[in-house]
């Protein structure tokens, strides 16, 4: 004849005695379970019941909220009245009842609950990378071919569409590069990440001085199309400049809609002549539908700006002082250069091909907002629908 199953009141109390650490032969004479019983119970748990004087942070369900919720779901009180009741938002009470339900019998035993939750917050907890080989393989590659982890998180994704195991967040990218405490990083791991930083903190602004240009256009009357990215040929520019004693400079221009990457090489200066020569003969090996504007700041080397409108039929226009964010993706881009291209450095002796290898590694690289594709791929598919269809555009 089969045991007839053990109350749920007294079930809750051999948990709830496992918790204060109360030894099993005391719980035999307090419950009248047997120790075989409060084995198999134990076992059931998969964990071990959370210590009795561990304390909870205020933000998390603590045992008497669980006890409670336990009681008004087996009265069939809806989820949002429960978490009214607890002063609690619906989604932490529906989140529990599902997650901490018990994996065996699938109902929800609060004492069970709250042994599983404490056993999720134990810490540390060992990494995904530190867990799956190859997953950290792919990881370390994309890093040292200088990729961020933002971009290696959605990279995955392109690359291992149906490979759930290889997929890992940006957030656990850099806690398994950061160390404890207060985000240091190992001296092993640091040239790994672009920025080179030693602790995670936003990027600065830096101001736009420059001096005012005549037959400037605004960048508030470039055609409305631009702002949207939708179009293809549409680009902005700027300079990084080297040292003050070497007076070296590099082009940088950046199509919006692909976030293509075209350099500029200076080896004799960036006055306003040199300048508007490297332009045209860069835009000028571009398609005519991918280039139709360029938008610059207000440095004084683009004081011939009407000679390269006139000479390859590009306009341009000029941003509002002190406003980098109005050329985003250059201004982007410019902060990747710098880690080519340092600041306080001579950039004059980079040759040619050392640009044309730097814009290759950036228009590699995938891209958020194209989906994690790269800039390449993006001009790539432009051609070929332009070629098949008369019309550049991509899906």
């Amino acid at each position: 004849m089969p045991t007839p199953p053990i109350p749920t009141e007294k079930r809750e109390l051999v948990f709830s005695l496992l918790r204060r650490g109360v030894r099993v032969g005391q719980i035999e004479r307090e419950t009248g379970v047997s120790r075989r019983t409060v084995g198999r119970l134990l076992a059931s748990l998969s964990v071990m019941p959370r210590p009795f004087d561990a304390e909870y942070d205020a933000r998390y369900l603590t045992r008497e909220e669980r006890y409670e919720i336990a009681r008004l779901h087996d009265g069939r009180v809806s989820v949002r009245r429960i978490a009214a009741r607890l002063g609690r938002a619906p989604s932490t009470v529906s989140r529990e009842l599902r997650r901490n339900q018990h994996p065996r019998l699938r109902v929800y035993l609060p004492e069970a609950a709250h042994a599983m939750a404490w056993q999720r917050q134990r810490r540390p907890k060992p990494s995904k990378l530190t867990a799956h080989p190859a997953l950290r393989q792919v990881v370390q590659q994309l890093l040292d071919k200088r990729h961020s982890p933002d971009q290696i998180s959605g990279r995955l994704q392109v690359l291992h569409p149906d490979d759930g195991a290889m997929r890992v967040s940006h957030e656990t990218i850099y806690q398994s590069l950061y160390v404890y405490p207060r985000g240091e990083l190992t001296r092993e791991l640091k040239a790994h990440l672009r920025s080179r930083r030693t602790q995670r903190r936003p990027r600065g602004q830096r101001l736009n001085k420059h001096q005012r240009i005549t037959g400037m256009v605004s960048i508030h009357d470039r055609p409305e199309e631009v702002e949207g990215r939708l179009v293809p040929g549409h680009h902005e520019g700027d300079l990084i400049k080297g040292t003050t004693q070497s007076r070296s400079a590099v082009g940088t221009i950046v199509e919006r809609h692909s976030g293509y990457l075209t350099l500029l090489h200076l080896p004799e200066g960036f006055t306003a002549d040199k300048v508007a020569d490297a332009v045209v003969d860069q835009m000028t090996a571009l398609p005519d539908w991918f280039a139709k504007t360029l938008t610059w700041d207000r440095g004084t080397e683009m004081a011939r700006h009407a000679d390269i409108t006139a000479r390859t039929g590009i306009d341009v226009y000029f941003a509002d002082p002190h406003s980098p964010q109005q050329r985003p993706s250059n201004e982007n881009t410019n902060g990747l250069l710098r880690e080519y291209l340092p600041k306080g450095t001579d950039l004059s002796t980079h040759t040619r091909a050392d640009l044309d290898r730097i814009a290759d590694e950036l228009n590699d690289r995938p891209r958020k907002r194209l989906g994690y594709r790269t800039p390449s791929e993006v001009l790539a598919q432009l051609l070929l629908n332009h070629i098949t269809t008369g019309v550049a555009t991509t899906p």
